[in-house]
């Protein structure tokens, strides 16, 4: 691993703007760039922004940015490692057939391709995902695995596959750029970016967006949705299916059919994942013990808890708080 003594390269990103582009996500993509250059002291990234023709392109929060360059611009690819296309909403609407044949016209030029939020769906409209796993907001997923079958849509907060790095939305380019710059500059630059952003928990590419129910089941199940809430605001002192159903409105059978169904798993199965889950995010931003996150996530003893954290994720909750 580079401890980022030793940076000779210089990484030259591009960043293509969609208008209704999301703001907080390109954002998060360019500052731990900026953040890098200031603690390794010298200009190991550089960066510019590029759209469909020059000049202002709007946010959807309706912020403008003038941009350096058009896709007609000769000079807009000289230099340039990595193009990262940044999406927003009403993607579909916005992405217009100058961009898909400009974007086509840049594979092959040993340039490696990424996206924010819904831009992975502009690569992907492109064919520059096709047999590639990605990264979209939980939104889109749906979608774009209907709409591109050679595409592997994954639900994790960011994937790197080779040579496309993309990523959902909101924050979670940080985590994606965090990952880059320990690549190449190390554990001390990225962490001291991190510092830096007081960002205090680094998401990994395996760890999943977190999707809404309500989007999982649309308003097919109301009754899952409530026995779901019940289940999140009872963690430390979890409640018995048989309450739960009561507080539904439903028989125990019933209950066990309708996560069965939507969320292929038991009841039981899914509130132990709901109070991992907890634990693991206790793991990271707290300094508790063991035994104090245990108790507090609904475990009778520690040594049930380990045991079946290490079912869930592959490793210990020592090894987890020590990664």
């Amino acid at each position: 691993m580079n401890d980022g003594a030793n940076i000779r390269h210089t990484t030259r990103f591009a960043f293509l703007l969609v208008n209704d582009f999301t703001l907080i996500s390109m954002s998060s993509a360019v500052e731990p760039l900026r953040m890098a250059n200031r603690i390794a002291g010298r200009d190991v990234y550089h960066w510019k922004t590029v759209a469909e023709t020059a000049g202002p392109v709007f946010a959807s929060d309706g912020m403008s940015l003038n941009v350096d360059h058009g896709i007609e611009d000769p000079d807009v690819l000289n230099g340039i490692d990595v193009l990262i296309v940044c999406g927003g909403v009403n993607i579909e609407a916005n992405v217009t057939d100058a961009i898909i044949r400009w974007l086509r016209s840049v594979a092959g030029k040993n340039i490696a391709f990424g996206s924010t939020c819904t831009g992975s769906y502009v690569l992907a409209a492109a064919g520059l995902l096709d047999g590639y796993r990605c990264s979209v907001h939980w939104e889109n997923m749906g979608p774009m695995t209907d709409m591109f079958p050679k595409v592997h849509v994954s639900r994790n907060v960011y994937t790197i596959d080779r040579d496309r790095y993309t990523c959902s939305g909101g924050t979670s380019p940080v985590d994606m750029m965090l990952q880059l710059i320990e690549t190449e500059c190390g554990t001390q630059v990225s962490a001291g970016v991190a510092e830096q952003f007081i960002y205090e928990r680094i998401r990994r590419a395996g760890e999943r967006q977190r999707v809404p129910l309500r989007h999982l089941v649309g308003n097919q199940s109301e009754k899952l949705v409530i026995a779901v809430e019940l289940m999140e605001a009872n963690i430390r002192e979890p409640i018995s299916q048989v309450d739960i159903a009561e507080y539904t409105g439903i028989s125990r059978r019933q209950l066990q059919r309708l996560f069965e169904r939507y969320l292929k798993c038991t009841p039981s199965r899914y509130y132990s994942q709901i109070r991992l889950a907890r634990a693991r995010e206790l793991l990271h931003q707290t300094s508790m013990s063991l035994v104090e996150i245990s108790a507090l996530t609904g475990f009778v003893s520690s040594s049930h808890f380990s045991k079946s954290y290490k079912e869930q994720f592959g490793h210990s909750p020592s090894a987890e708080r020590k990664r």
